[in-house]
């Protein structure tokens, strides 16, 4: 059992950390062991096999080994792939824009309502434009929250309306003004073609010729939203997976407060 990718015999490679030459871990400190997964328009068969090895190799892998293969239909197969990636990074010159706040806990978020903003705010939440998938609004929003944080629908200080999903970017607006809304959330999960910016995109752009783009917290979050790909978009804040109800209300009433958007009447500022 000590053959092939997983010998256990002595490799020639450095076992010492070093941030500036980051490589996969597998079993032993830079090892470079991944394991890839990918569909190929291909048959299943041995020719299809070695073009999957073939492919593994040009992504920067050595040792490649195609350890299991299905196919999904007459021509197209998956594939999952081992190898020793050959590739490694520089940690120590990467530089991430991440949301810039303490994070606190339902009750601390609604002391800091009390204190500092005086009234309770409104937040509205959608899955905006085609998006029919509402789990990430709903781990936010709904009472219960999720992975033991609760929703923004159970703090005392916020009154919290989820929309659910599908909602035009149009209905939104328009039910943020009725609603005269401090914080606005945009859930994103259908992301094919680069779908999410469109949408998101749009919706800035709608806010703008509105009138009340800056009179508003505006957020987004999803699998593929990162806090500066947010900010590209126009977006006060992004999250992605892993961020919870909590961290959400932490950036939004310190945004509040920071930008002055207490006494904001968004139903004033549209009709002036």
């Amino acid at each position: 059992m000590s053959g092939g990718l997983y010998s256990t015999e002595c490799k020639d490679f450095d076992k010492t950390l070093d941030l500036t030459k980051i490589k996969p871990y597998g079993d032993t400190m830079n090892d470079g062991k991944v394991q890839l997964s990918f569909t190929l328009p291909l048959e299943d068969n041995e020719k299809s096999i070695e073009a999957a090895k073939q492919l593994g190799v040009k992504m920067g892998l050595n040792n490649v080994s195609v350890v299991d293969h299905m196919p999904l239909d007459k021509n197209f197969t998956f594939y999952v792939v081992y190898g020793n990636l050959s590739h490694d990074i520089d940690y120590t010159k990467i530089h991430v824009e991440t949301v810039d706040v303490d994070t606190m806990d339902m009750h601390e978020v609604d002391d800091f309502i009390k204190e500092n903003i005086k009234r309770k705010i409104v937040i509205v939440g959608a899955s905006t434009g085609t998006d029919a998938h509402t789990v990430g609004i709903d781990a936010v929003m709904n009472m219960k929250g999720y992975a033991g944080h609760y929703g923004l629908e159970r703090y005392d200080m916020i009154d919290a309306y989820n929309l659910g999903s599908q909602v035009e970017n149009e209905e939104f607006i328009k039910k943020a003004i009725e609603l005269n809304a401090d914080v606005l959330l945009v859930s994103q999960t259908v992301t094919q073609k680069d779908i999410h910016i469109k949408n998101l995109t749009n919706l800035v752009e709608l806010m703008e010729a509105e009138g009340i783009r800056d009179k508003v917290v505006l957020v987004c979050g999803g699998a593929r939203i990162s806090h500066e790909l947010a900010k590209e978009l126009g977006y006060d804040a992004g999250f992605g997976p892993g961020k919870y109800a909590d961290d959400v209300a932490s950036f939004a009433v310190n945004d509040i407060v920071d930008r002055k958007l207490i006494d904001v009447n968004l139903n004033s500022e549209v009709l002036n």
